[in-house]
């Protein structure tokens, strides 16, 4: 580490010279500035560098590299894990670099690294475009898209990754580098779900699709119905068009408007069906889920930028979630599931087991995201506000891991999970790929100077 001189010198020079804010533990806003999404971090870095565009990132790494910090970036959402943090280490935070630009004609977009799934289907949406995004508005567009990115549209338009036009990074030598199909192409394969193990994700230049219309379904039944109503789902998806997605749930009846004031709080069974077209076409591949006997119904065309928000998780709450990939979804394996639903633990806690097929398992299985053909996921993420019910929740997410193994490819999306150990992120990676992820990791970053994340450790 540097000396105490030589670092006052450096923070000294970092303020002057950075177009964003330098927060350092005893500045004002520094607790603001490190606070996360997940209420059960809580680190100390050094210095927190909020960068608002390239040049500011460069000096940021080249200050940390300089004085030999541990350096965590954070990007635009939720690092559940907490990655995005660290103790006594540097801080590159990019949630000021939100620009997205959309180029219609070429059906491209360019999103600066810390822009949230929001900005991105905004700025889409007036264009009749969308691309795969995350099931949140909140979720963070780098981190997504580097870790392999899945969401509603994946049954049409493929993984987020599958749309990845370029990316521009600048590495742990404090270089701007640009990746793509043509450029640096053993790059660019190891950010299709190597996350941010090879530098810091400044832009992405993501393929667009037409989307002129999108539509839901979202049905909410007793729980006791919940068999009937996954076997009726898997069933439909089964049967249905690429253009259907969504997925069964048990959760606790929010406070919004679509559910009764009489079933807020209590456990319910919910089937969400998205469609990437019309809603006289949903209306009649949901026929069966709006067959069943419900408490509730919202059905119709709704923009997908808004469809995008209706189950954000709130800020400020503890969080642990997880995901088993599956190679089927039996009657044995939903029994099990369900059980899982009705054993939900307080708080807002969402239990899901959504689709993947269509253009997920057509799309090139030659990047690292082997969950890939894997027809359906299982993701149990655990939200609760007190800390007294830290075991509870984190043992209800394990039990349902425990209970889907039986039936689990034994792949992962990583950022699903947190931190899980090492053969966790070899799952889901797969093992082949870890190790040339590894060797590309030993070219671009061979001090591991990026640690804070799934890690690769280079070889």
């Amino acid at each position: 580490m540097a000396s105490p001189s030589k670092a006052g010198a450096a923070l000294a020079a970092l303020r002057e010279e950075l177009v964003g804010d330098v927060f350092a533990p005893s500045d004002a806003g520094y607790d603001e500035a490190r606070t996360v999404f997940n209420a059960m971090i809580d680190k100390r870095p050094a210095v927190i560098a909020q960068c608002v565009n390239e040049d500011d990132v460069l000096r940021a790494v080249r200050f940390g590299r300089d004085l030999d910090l541990n350096i965590a970036v954070r990007g635009g959402g939720h690092s559940v894990a907490g990655s995005a943090v660290n103790d006594n280490g540097l801080v590159i935070d990019l949630r000021h670099m939100r620009a997205v630009s959309v180029d219609p004609a070429a059906e491209a977009v360019r999103i600066a690294g810390g822009a949230t799934m929001s900005d991105l289907d905004r700025a889409c949406q007036p264009y009749g475009l969308a691309t795969t995004g995350g099931r949140a508005s909140t979720t963070g567009v780098g981190g997504f898209v580097l870790g392999g990115g899945t969401g509603w549209l994946d049954r049409r338009f493929g993984l987020a990754v599958d749309n990845l036009l370029g990316v521009e990074l600048v590495t742990a030598d404090g270089e701007r580098v640009h990746a793509s199909a043509d450029e640096n192409p053993e790059l660019f394969w190891g950010l299709h779900g190597g996350g941010g193990n090879f530098g810091v994700a400044t832009a992405l230049t993501l393929k667009l699709h037409p989307l002129p219309d999108f539509s839901i379904a979202l049905l909410l039944y007793p729980p006791e119905r919940g068999r009937e109503v996954a076997r009726t789902y898997r069933e439909l998806i089964h049967t249905g068009p690429d253009e259907a997605s969504g997925g069964v749930l048990y959760l606790a009846g929010p406070p919004e408007e679509f559910v009764p004031p009489h079933l807020v709080g209590s456990l319910l069974c919910a089937a969400l069906l998205t469609y990437a077209g019309p809603e006289e076409d949903l209306r009649k591949l949901a026929e069966p889920l709006l067959a069943l006997p419900h408490e509730s119904e919202l059905v119709g065309a709704m923009p997908y930028a808004d469809v995008q928000c209706m189950i954000d998780d709130p800020p400020g709450m503890r969080n642990y979630w997880s995901a088993e990939f599956l190679t089927a979804a039996p009657d044995e394996y939903l029994d099990v599931f369900c059980a899982g639903g009705e054993a939900l633990p307080p708080g807002g806690t969402i239990h899901v087991l959504f689709p993947q097929g269509g253009a997920i398992a057509a799309g090139p299985h030659e990047y690292p995201v082997p969950y890939r053909d894997a027809p359906w996921a299982v993701h149990p993420f655990a939200i609760w506000e007190d800390p007294a019910d830290d075991e509870r929740c984190v043992q209800w997410v394990r039990d349902v891991r425990a209970g889907a193994r039986p039936y689990s490819t034994g792949a992962v999306y990583l950022n699903f999970i947190g931190d899980e150990g090492a053969d966790r992120v070899e799952a889901g990676l797969g093992a082949e790929n870890t190790r040339r992820l590894a060797a590309l990791k030993r070219r671009y970053d061979p001090d591991n100077v990026f640690r804070f994340n799934h890690n690769i450790a280079p070889a």
